[in-house]
């Protein structure tokens, strides 16, 4: 199993270069400096000293908070993980061959709720052992369930059968407004 690795910054002591050039922390070059220089200037400060090119010849080295700049970027992270929509997650509903009607009842009002806040729904009718020999009838079955949903819904994907048997995908359908339909 490959894991993947994180290129860690190295900060104050790690730098092993004799010569850095230096970024201020408002973004002043420094110049070219000797390491030791660099690192007084930043405890001077009460900053650490970060190297943030590593392949330059001499490398850069930023005058910064590191643990301020980590706070940032994990923020960034959680922001952009948070800011993917969950309209585009998929859910998934699940009946059997011999559910019944009340219980059938009951997964349609969860896929009108799911469709309502702008999830796809993947509705699946799990055939076992000798019900994969009636799929016909599971496939009614599934097409009679569907008609049930009452929020309008388009097709992602239609109605096919898969080894643990019959299965759709489908989405809240778009509606249009009177602007976009005269233009």
């Amino acid at each position: 199993m490959q894991k993947h690795f994180e290129k860690r910054l190295r900060l104050n002591n790690q730098i092993r270069e004799p010569q850095i050039q230096v970024i201020d922390a408002d973004g002043k070059q420094l110049g070219i400096i000797p390491t030791y220089e660099a690192l007084r200037i930043a405890n001077e400060r009460g900053l650490d000293l970060v190297e943030v090119g590593p392949s330059a010849k001499p490398p850069i080295a930023k005058i910064m908070d590191f643990g301020k700049y980590m706070y940032q970027k994990e923020k960034k992270e959680r922001e952009a993980r948070a800011g993917k929509s969950e309209a585009h997650e998929v859910k998934t509903v699940k009946i059997g061959f011999k559910t019944e009607t009340h219980d059938m009842a009951m997964r349609a009002e969860q896929i009108n709720k799911f469709l309502r806040k702008g999830h796809r729904v993947r509705v699946e009718l799990t055939l076992r052992g000798r019900e994969k020999q009636m799929a016909a009838i599971g496939r009614q079955k599934l097409e009679n369930f569907i008609k049930t949903i009452a929020e309008p819904y388009a097709a992602d994907e239609p109605l096919k059968s898969f080894p643990g048997g019959l299965g759709m995908l489908i989405r809240p359908e778009v509606k249009h407004t009177k602007n976009e339909t005269q233009t």
